[in-house]
Parts: C-alpha cells; sequence; structure tokens
C-alpha cells in the first residue's frame, strides 16, 4: 500500500485531504490553530509538526511556492507530486531528492472531491499521481509543462472567475428584486447542471441551443459583448499564464 506524506495542510493541502483521506497519510503541518482544525475534521489523522526522512513516502508538497526555498528535508522520497505553482521539474530536483517527479494543478473543488486537476513529469509516477489525486476529481494527464503552466488559470485560477461570474449573475438578480439566499440557490443549481451538460455538449452548440431570435439569451449576449466578456477571460488567461512563469 502506498504511503503518503503531505507537506503542508493550508487551503489547498486541507482540500485535497477530502480525498487523500483514504490512503496511509502523514500530514505535516505545525501551526497549533490549523493542527486542532485538522484534527477536528479528522479524527484518526496522522499529524506530524517536522517532517520526517522522506524515505518510503509518495510526498505530496502544497507549501506556498515561496517557501520551499527554506524547506529541509532528509532522505529520498519514492515520488515527489507538487502543487506548487510555477516551480518547475528542475527547481523541485534540486530542493527535494525523489526517485520520479510530478507536476500537478488542483483546484479548491477538492473539498468536494470535483477537483479537475492537471499533471506532468515523470511517466514513471504517472499511473500512481493519477490514482493519488484521482481521490478528489478528475485528472488531466499533459505533455510538458509548458501546458501545465497554462493549465493553471483552468485548473487553479478560474474557479475565483467563476466564483466572480456567480457573484456578478446574483447583484444582477438582487437588483431586480430576487433575495440573495434565493439567488445563490439558483445559481449553484445552474452550475452544476450546465457543467454535465457540456460533459457531452460543445459550448457553442448549448448557447445555440438557448440562444432563440429577438429572445431574452441574446439580448443579454449582445450586453455582454459590449463588456467583451470573452476579451476579458482570454486576457485573464493569458495574465495567470504569464504569473505562472514568473513565479518559475
Amino acid at each position: 500500500m502506498m504511503k503518503l506524506l503531505l507537506i503542508g495542510a493550508g487551503n489547498m493541502g486541507g482540500a485535497m485531504l477530502a480525498g487523500l483521506n483514504s490512503y496511509d497519510i502523514t500530514v505535516v503541518e505545525s501551526y497549533p490553530k490549523r493542527v486542532e482544525e485538522l484534527k477536528q475534521m479528522y479524527p484518526s489523522l496522522k499529524i506530524v509538526d517536522t517532517t520526517p526522512s522522506l524515505d518510503g513516502f509518495i510526498v505530496i508538497l502544497a507549501i506556498k511556492p515561496q517557501s520551499l526555498d527554506f524547506l529541509e528535508v532528509k532522505g529520498k522520497a519514492e515520488g515527489l507530486v507538487s502543487i506548487l505553482a510555477g516551480v518547475n521539474l528542475e527547481k523541485l530536483k534540486s530542493k527535494v531528492d525523489a526517485r520520479f517527479y510530478v507536476r500537478a494543478m488542483p483546484n479548491m473543488a477538492a473539498l468536494v472531491q470535483k477537483s479537475a486537476t492537471s499533471l506532468c513529469g515523470d511517466e514513471e509516477l504517472k499511473d500512481r499521481a493519477m490514482e493519488i489525486l484521482g481521490s478528489f476529481g478528475k485528472c488531466f494527464w499533459l505533455n510538458s509543462e509548458n501546458e501545465l503552466d497554462i493549465a493553471t488559470g483552468l485548473a487553479g485560477s478560474a474557479p475565483a472567475w467563476i466564483a466572480l461570474v456567480a457573484e456578478a449573475l446574483s447583484d444582477g438578480a438582487v437588483n431586480l428584486g430576487l433575495k440573495r439566499e434565493v439567488t445563490y440557490e439558483y445559481i449553484s443549481a445552474l452550475f452544476e447542471g450546465v457543467g454535465v451538460v457540456l460533459q457531452d455538449v460543445h459550448p457553442a452548440l448549448l448557447k445555440d441551443r438557448v440562444t432563440s431570435p429577438n429572445g431574452t439569451t441574446i439580448a443579454g449576449i449582445a450586453k455582454l459583448e459590449e463588456g467583451r466578456v470573452r476579451d476579458s477571460f482570454i486576457k485573464a488567461m493569458r495574465a495567470s499564464y504569464e504569473k505562472t512563469k514568473s513565479m518559475g
């Protein structure tokens, strides 16, 4: 059975535990308040405040990218899976000794085991990494680090952009008279349903199916185009990509 070592259990590391907790996993977390929170959520979880020898572990590195320079570890991991945005394999290899390396980018939907997680790296670790990270969502294996840096916008950043869309839709409905709590219930159900439909229907076809001549939908689309909404999302993807590259 695989032995996992999660180094860092903050927002993302903690979200991943919703699925990872089914494994033989040890968590490295030194912040007392966070330790207490984790113990309440996962009473049987093994938590330590200092990093043990990496020997025999598949290590999941979930610290902040800027903290990597201060990371001190010993031993050689069976494999390293890093979720550090922008930190390339070359730098990881210089800081952590492991047989094989994989970079990954999950998102906060890991909390409900619905993350869309991008991965790339050593083929020898691919199947195990896909299995492990598949415990909290769907995995996508990419061919290069550059592809992963592009996908960081989709996997890591887009949930915040989608949340911005949700908030804006709610504001629009509240402005017209709907209660806030009702709008959020609608939007949650809306996003869930559309997400399922998009698994089988091209986005353009879905748009066309609900857009009738001189109807309500096309009236809204016209206003969105006035605001250059598609152009804004394209630019947001580029900004995310460029920021990711600069962090490396």
